[in-house]
């Protein structure tokens, strides 16, 4: 090289991989003025998942930044790189893709357990602080005794109930009141952000993360 090239590279903390035999470029965001370079890196091996384990089932495995540094610098030794991304990163490996009839199949499944664990958390807390008791109450008040007036406050109270989940969960079906994540989306990332964090840490203390040596 002429001059000292810079390599910007940003890998994010969780990646996913289809092919056993990861290179660089199936994780890594790179960047550098010299393209000729730039392809070469891109092409480099860092890791192979084995071969022994059930395609099947995912391989995670916890990779330091160091570690792809080093390999870099062996094949361009006078190469500057810049890290903008993860001290330590996620490599998840998912070989085979589920059928669209079983992707379908859990959705259904799970949205079965969730509609009628919502319904059942929902009429236990009712019964527990007594609506219906109090509906009647404010029927009886407002009425003068009606026996329909509670059954309206019910059937409101229920409409209410819908209206309130969807404007708060923003989202139905694939109409979506505005493009903020919705707070499923926001606690599946916190989830899977803490999940990657232990894992990381959980590797490193077990001595199973690919480090520089």
């Amino acid at each position: 090289m002429s001059k000292q090239e810079t390599l910007y590279l940003k890998i994010p903390q969780n990646v996913v991989v289809k092919d056993r035999v990861v290179t660089l470029g199936d994780v890594a965001k790179m960047e550098c003025t010299d393209q000729i370079i730039l392809r070469k890196i891109k092409l480099m091996k860092i890791y192979s998942f084995s071969e022994d384990k059930n395609k099947k089932k995912h391989q995670k495995q916890v990779m330091s930044v160091l570690q792809v540094l080093k390999l870099i610098h062996e094949q361009c030794p006078d190469l500057q790189i810049d890290n903008i991304g993860e001290i330590d990163f996620v490599m998840v490996y998912k070989p085979m893709e589920e059928s669209a009839a079983a992707s379908w199949l859990k959705t259904i499944i799970l949205c079965v357990v969730i509609f009628f664990g919502a319904a059942f958390s929902i009429m236990a807390f009712n019964n527990d602080v007594g609506v219906n008791d109090l509906f009647d109450k404010l029927a009886r008040q407002v009425t003068g005794g009606e026996e329909n007036g509670s059954l309206i406050l019910q059937i409101m109270y229920s409409v209410g109930l819908s209206v309130g989940i969807l404007v708060f969960y923003n989202h139905a079906g694939r109409k979506r009141n505005a493009n903020d994540p919705t707070p499923v989306q926001v606690e599946m990332r916190k989830y899977e952000t803490d999940s990657d964090t232990a894992f990381i840490e959980n590797s490193s203390r077990e001595g199973s993360s690919v480090e520089v040596k």
